[in-house]
């Protein structure tokens, strides 16, 4: 049996973009309000990473759009995030 490394990669990737939300959803649980913690971004960033890359590999127009939209608001939250941590 051989494996399908680009599926492994998708598959990983929608992996990681599913968990940021059991991570915003837990954080806000244990906090009684809705929060979105920093690894929430950090997750989104990198599941969107990897199905970005996947998009292209399969070339789909309309996922490799949805992904490259993503992956800017993604870098952009991080970068208010830290912005905003260093006037702290």
């Amino acid at each position: 049996m051989t494996i399908n490394y680009w599926l492994v990669l998708g598959f990983v990737g929608q992996l990681m973009f599913s968990a940021r939300f059991i991570i915003q959803w837990l954080v806000s649980e244990k906090a009684r309000q809705s929060i979105v913690p920093k690894a929430f971004w950090y997750f989104s960033l990198a599941g969107s990473s990897l199905l970005l890359i996947y998009a292209i590999y399969r070339r789909d127009p309309v996922f490799i759009l949805g992904q490259s939209a993503g992956f800017i608001i993604y870098l952009r939250n991080l970068q208010l995030i830290k912005n905003h941590d260093a006037k702290n």
